[in-house]
């Protein structure tokens, strides 16, 4: 297993700037930041250490994520630059990463929320601290006025974060292997 370098190596001042405002959602030691070049490493330990957790309730991201890592970090953090998403890393205070909280497909004022809190990280408020955190984040930092987010039907845990954060089942259940249920949320400006 891959050792977990710290998250903020090299970070200081750039940490704080990116760090999102604990407005009395996250947990005390916890942190939500901007993802960032010098994250590669601290994430790949997150993925590889969760891989089997994850895939028990979401499909496996399977080996060419792995094996291609370093380069798709590289392009996640390009695109970011260039305003196409939004990457967070949650970092502990021991400065591993134990969750993250991206947007995706941002346009026109709205964005796809996704998450996922490592297995030892779950249970304890974490998801509905972090999903907060970027709801506000997704307002007051990058303007966007509605936020979609789906997961697993069977998937109740993430089902109640979402729900507990204010979105709002849109639809009925998909059918299939995994079932996926749908949700909403306009953010207050």
């Amino acid at each position: 297993m891959p050792s977990t370098p710290p998250a903020g190596t090299g970070a200081s001042a750039a940490t704080a700037a990116t760090s999102a405002p604990s407005g009395g959602g996250l947990p005390v030691g916890v942190r939500l930041e901007r993802l960032r070049g010098d994250h590669a490493e601290a994430v790949l330990a997150f993925e590889v250490e969760n891989r089997e957790f994850f895939a028990a309730r979401i499909a496996d991201r399977g080996d060419a994520y792995f094996a291609e890592f370093t380069e798709r970090h590289a392009a996640l953090v390009a695109d970011q630059e260039a305003g196409e998403l939004h990457f967070h890393v949650l970092v502990d205070d021991e400065d591993r990463v134990i969750g993250r909280v991206n947007l995706v497909d941002v346009a026109d004022g709205s964005a796809e929320l996704g998450y996922r809190i490592a297995d030892r990280a779950t249970g304890r408020g974490l998801a509905t601290a972090a999903v907060r955190e970027m709801c506000i984040l997704a307002a007051r930092d990058y303007g966007l006025t509605d936020l979609r987010a789906g997961t697993s039907a069977a998937n109740k845990a993430s089902r109640a974060v979402l729900e507990r954060n204010g979105f709002v089942q849109v639809g009925e259940p998909t059918t299939g292997d995994r079932p996926q249920v749908f949700y909403t949320r306009r953010l207050d400006g």
